[in-house]
């Protein structure tokens, strides 16, 4: 046997009160979900400073600069972190503008051609080098040791003659420098300062290290 029961007035309107009440607060949890997902994470290049040595040798050899080696905590876009030991965290609103490895690659051939001094390109399946730069990215990341943060970059750099698939040559390039703060502006530029002596090492070593001709 089914019982039914006619609501009062006075019920229909508390019922009425806690469905618009639900309502309101959906429309709230909706526009906060959309508002997260519209807000856009900050990309951040980089633009080191490259000081080149006077005299560098202009070479006739073609060179090809492949893209890095990393381990998978570097081949990302985001923005890496130590603060100690080897544990590895990363920046919560803020990336690279492409992957580590690209964004090394394509800083290293600005390099080169700003020496001016060498024919240069990627690794494409068109070009026919006469070396090849080999490039593993050991360090780059922020680390922080205290209440200032600072940036580490490590690279090593073999160079293999084509002709005979030979090292010739390894370049080790290392540099850290320091964050005026926290802010992430700061740390950014703490990457460009560090960066840059590794590039100039890098490029300086492989224009000595192959005769010219």
């Amino acid at each position: 046997m089914i019982v039914s029961k006619s609501l009062s007035r006075r019920d229909w309107l508390l019922a009425a009160r806690g469905l618009g009440l639900v309502a309101a607060l959906s429309t709230v949890a909706g526009c906060a979900v959309l508002g997260g997902v519209n807000t856009p994470t900050p990309l951040y290049d980089l633009k080191p400073q490259v000081d080149l040595p006077a005299g560098l040798p202009k070479v006739k050899w073609q060179l090809v600069v492949s893209q890095p080696d990393a381990d998978a905590d570097l081949d990302t876009a985001r923005i890496a972190l130590r603060r100690g030991g080897n544990v590895t965290e990363y920046f919560a609103n803020a990336a690279w503008t492409d992957n580590v490895p690209n964004l090394v690659q394509s800083k290293l051939l600005e390099a080169f051609e700003q020496s001016n001094c060498v024919a240069v390109g990627r690794d494409v399946a068109s070009l026919i080098p006469d070396y090849v730069l080999q490039i593993e990215l050991r360090d780059f990341q922020a680390e922080y040791g205290g209440p200032v943060a600072g940036a580490h970059v490590r690279m090593t750099a073999k160079i293999v003659r084509m002709s005979d698939r030979r090292i010739i040559d390894t370049i080790n390039a290392e540099a850290r420098a320091q964050s005026s703060g926290t802010d992430m502006q700061q740390v950014v530029a703490a990457f460009d300062k560090a960066l840059g002596p590794v590039l100039s090492q890098i490029v300086a070593g492989t224009l000595k290290a192959i005769p010219a001709s």
